[in-house]
This record gives structure tokens, sequence and C-alpha cells, in this order.
């Protein structure tokens, strides 16, 4: 048996190896696995942004290189071995400037169709990470259409034009994205039709009502990527809070009806690998969960707090992940994994991330960088999520890995170190900590 444990009174010292021996007195809690097994785990990661790397070149170069060796390193101690990441298609709203792959007016059959951008930030970035984790797996997300191809031409607000003939275009757009990532030697497993569908939002944004992209899918991008013979999964979503509101719906419909009117169409429902999610998407994964029970779910983006990485925050982002991964999520990825101290995006909005970079160069890891850690760390794909019993378990997750080892991550909230059976050994688990322990 084998415990690590951080906490916020553990400063530098966040990985600490803790001597596992059963603590004097009774536990305050219990927590025990209950023989159930459930989801089978793809992977965990981050976000690939622009902002990421244009920060991390800002870095010292020892510095920069060490985040990099444990943000995807497989290391038995060091690594958080991430394997599942997100890469946009064209400008996320944490891209150095607005962009898409092909801004040629009318160029419907993409001969103009170019990812010559991303060679500045996005694939140096990759490439730093596939060197550490030669396996590495990508989905893949629109923020905004080329602007020729919306109803407003401009890169936030406004829709995705209705005819058919840019609708067969920009699934061609979607399949030469899938190819030239490929050429360029990344496996774009996924593509997420696109981000945050309900929100019209002043960055990068395109609102896709859900007849739209169940049509979409139905008769332009599942038959495209059939014809290419393309060996990527298309997904719907990713869903989140202003669909709720944001759509041609009545606003007394619930989320979850809405995610079902995407997969209500047999024809669109055949093309459809799985659900992404992320925002307010955590009020109703557990519908979606209950109706579609084969269905995998994947949640897509952290949130991403206010650019002050603090400790509450980091229980908020554990609570979170238990919630997803308790619901059916097959995996778990965080948002931007790297920014300059303070995290402000190009139209204002601070947010946290996994680590900083500091004005002398220097990069700080966050709470939250622990928390992720301490999860991808000891899960690897291919584990199983094991069910918990006992008092103590909405504040755990447990799993076994491909190799039969079982893996418990349990967090005390708390302003006071607590005794909790965990598994049949009462640790005293610290204050305001996490801990990963190998069976």
């Amino acid at each position: 048996m084998r415990w690590i444990c951080t906490g916020e009174d553990d400063a530098l010292e966040s990985w600490r190896e803790m001597e596992v021996r059963d603590a004097a007195g009774e536990a305050a809690a219990t927590l025990k696995l209950d023989g159930a097994s459930h989801q089978t785990i793809r992977g965990f990661g981050g976000c690939f942004n622009e902002a990421g790397w244009a920060a991390l070149e800002r870095a010292d170069a020892a510095a920069r290189e060490g985040l990099l060796d444990e943000l995807f390193g497989t290391s038995a101690d060091d690594g958080c071995g991430f394997t599942l990441c997100r890469v946009p298609i064209g400008a996320s709203d944490y891209a150095m400037r607005w962009y898409s792959h092909n801004e040629h007016d009318g160029d419907l059959a993409m001969e103009h169709f170019s990812i010559e951008n991303d060679q500045r930030y996005l694939l140096p970035y990759l490439r730093a990470a596939q060197q550490r984790q030669p396996g590495l797996e990508l989905f893949a997300s629109p923020w905004s259409p080329p602007t020729w191809m919306k109803t407003h031409r401009a890169y936030n607000h406004g829709r995705l034009k209705p005819d058919a003939e840019t609708l067969a275009g920009y699934a061609l757009y979607f399949r030469r994205f899938v190819e030239a990532y490929r050429d360029a030697g990344f496996n774009v497993s996924q593509v997420h039709v696109q981000n945050e569908p309900g929100s019209d939002q002043k960055f990068p944004s395109c609102v896709m009502p859900a007849a739209q992209m169940r049509g979409f899918i139905r008769d332009h991008l599942g038959p495209e990527f059939e014809r290419a013979g393309l060996d990527c999964e298309i997904w719907a979503g990713t869903f989140e809070k202003g669909a709720i509101h944001g759509w041609d719906f009545d606003e007394t419909l619930m989320y979850a009806h809405q995610v079902h009117d995407v997969l209500r169409d047999a024809g669109a429902r055949r093309h459809i690998a799985g659900v992404g999610f992320q925002w307010d998407g955590k009020a109703h994964v557990a519908q979606v969960h209950r109706a579609y029970p084969g269905l995998p779910i994947l949640q897509t983006e952290n949130e991403c707090g206010d650019g002050r990485n603090t400790w509450p925050y980091a229980f908020y982002v554990f609570d979170l992940m238990c919630h997803y991964l308790n619901h059916g999520a097959v995996g778990y990825t965080y948002w931007n994994m790297v920014l300059p101290r303070g995290g402000e995006s190009t139209w204002g909005w601070r947010q946290n991330s996994m680590a900083c970079v500091e004005a002398d160069g220097r990069v700080t890891r966050n709470p939250e960088f622990w928390v992720m850690k301490h999860l991808s760390h000891a899960v690897r794909p291919g584990a199983v999520r094991l069910g918990l019993s006992g008092d103590w378990c909405n504040f755990a997750l447990a799993f076994r890995n491909p190799d039969g080892g079982e893996v418990v991550l349990v967090a005390n909230p708390y302003p006071e170190a607590l005794k909790v059976d965990v598994c049949g050994h009462t640790l005293e688990l610290s204050r305001r900590s996490f801990s990963t322990v190998w069976r």
C-alpha cells in the first residue's frame, strides 16, 4: 500500500509520501469498496491553447521543460501522464488572435484550407507534449466556423448558415482539419461539433440549435467522414450552460431534453459516438447518463475560476470531478494548463490554470495542478471506476487500473485533520488535503 498527500499547508512539499500505518483511535468516517464496477476510463488531460505556449516561451527554459515533464511524463513519481487532451479548431477564446483555417470567401471545396497559423503556437506545444507522451490522443472542437460561413460575418456572435452548400463545405472543413493534423503527426480521435453551441459570445462562438446540429451530423459530417474513411469519432456537444436558454426552444425545456433532441434522430445518432459536457452540463449529466447508459460522456472543459487559483476552488474542482465521474464520464479535461500570472484572456476574463508563468520566468504550480495530478497520475486509460460506500463516499473516487491495482482518491475539505477508515486502514487525513492511496 502506498499513500501520497497534498494539502493547503504543504507549500512546496506538495507531493508527500506518507507512512502507511493505522492511526491510533477510532475513525470518524468510513469508506469502502461496494463491489460494483462502472465505466472504463479513456483518459485525462487539458486543453492546448495558444496563450499557454506563449506563456511557456517566456518561462525559464529549465522551468518550462520541468513543467512539461510533469504534465505529460509518465515516470513513477513525477508525471501527470496526460493522455487525452483538447485542441481548438481555429481560434479559441485563449488564442493570441482570432482566426480560422480558411478565410477565403466561398471556398467550399476547401482548396485553401491550411493549419499554417497553428505552426506558431499550437503545434510546438503539441510536439513538446508528444515527445513526452507518444500515444497522446486529441479531441477537437471549433469555437467559430470561418466567418464567411456565418450569418453574422464575425468570429464572435452569429450562427452557421443553414444552406446545404455551406453545411457540406463545413463538413469538409472538419475532414481537412483531421487529415492535416494527422499529416503533422497528431492523432485527432474525436471531433465535437461546436464549443458551447447555445452561447452567443463576444469571443469566438457560434450558436448551433439542436435541429441544425443533428441535421449537420446526419446529412453532412457523418457521411463526409465515412466517405473519407476517417478513423475519427463524431461527438455531440460540447454542451454548456447557455443551452438552457440560448437555443430555439421553449425555455421551460430542460437541458437534458435538448441533448435528447440531437440524439433522438436515428440518422444522426448512428454517427454519434458520445456526448461532451462542460460548465452547467454538470446539472444534467446524470439525466443523460440515465437515459443513454451505453453512450460515453466526456467532461470537456473544467470550470475556469477567476484567476486567483485558491485552495477552496481546488476543492470545488475535486467535487466537479467526483460528480462527472460518478455519473458516467469516461474522462475529465482541464481548461488552461498554463497561463501568465493572473490568467487574463484577450477579452478581459481572468481564469485559473494548473500552472502560472511569473513575470521573472519562474513557473508556479497552482492548487488545481495537484488535484489533476492526484487523478491522472494514478488512474490510467483502461481503468474501471469502482463503486464506494460509507459516509465518506462523497469525498472520494476509486478505480481498478488495467494492471489490476486499485486506487482510491480521497479528500478532506475540512479545516482540521480527520481519521477516516479508507478500505480497512484508519488514515489521518491532513486538514484541507487530497490523498491518493494505492492498494
